[in-house]
């Protein structure tokens, strides 16, 4: 939970609004909307160096190496989401698990309170979400550009990491 309220700080400084799901699983996925106008090796790359900046910042804390003797007591910062063939949960969907956990949006305020990324079976998900706005409403409305990309292109992404 902490990781995840200091990655939205990141995107924040960049001026990016991000929206937040849990997967069902182990972890959360953040989603930052974009308008298509970057290739996707830029993308790429972007995510990439904000996992740098979060090792950079807090060494002891994450890793950017997918390699699970390598992160061993650190939490992999997972820009590899978004490559080409990569998987996620999508939202709403119940996880192949013996305890069927559901993949949900929330919101920043929900997760505060949140006890872990797999709490929602189905039934526990039919709850949550009676009687409450949807966090991701205005989702697909939100089309950003990534300023630091915008005025430099990808050299840019080496200034990230000084943030």
């Amino acid at each position: 939970r902490d990781s995840a309220f200091e990655t939205k700080d990141l995107l924040d400084e960049l001026g990016l609004r991000s929206f937040i799901k849990v997967t069902g699983g182990k972890g959360l996925h953040l989603h930052i909307p974009i308008e298509p106008r970057y290739p996707y090796e830029t993308v790429k790359e972007f995510s990439h160096a904000i996992a740098r900046l979060m090792v950079k910042k807090w060494p002891d804390k994450y890793t950017a190496v997918m390699s699970k003797q390598k992160r061993a007591g650190k939490i992999f910062v997972d820009y590899l989401r978004n490559g080409y063939g990569a998987t996620a949960i999508a939202a709403y969907s119940l996880r192949s698990r013996e305890e069927a956990s559901v993949a949900l949006p929330i919101s920043w305020k929900e997760l505060k309170t949140l006890d872990g990324s797999n709490v929602f079976d189905l039934e526990a998900a039919e709850r949550f979400l009676k009687n409450r706005k949807n966090p991701w409403a205005d989702y697909f409305d939100t089309r950003q550009h990534i300023g630091v990309l915008d005025e430099q292109g990808l050299k840019a992404v080496s200034q990230i990491e000084t943030v």
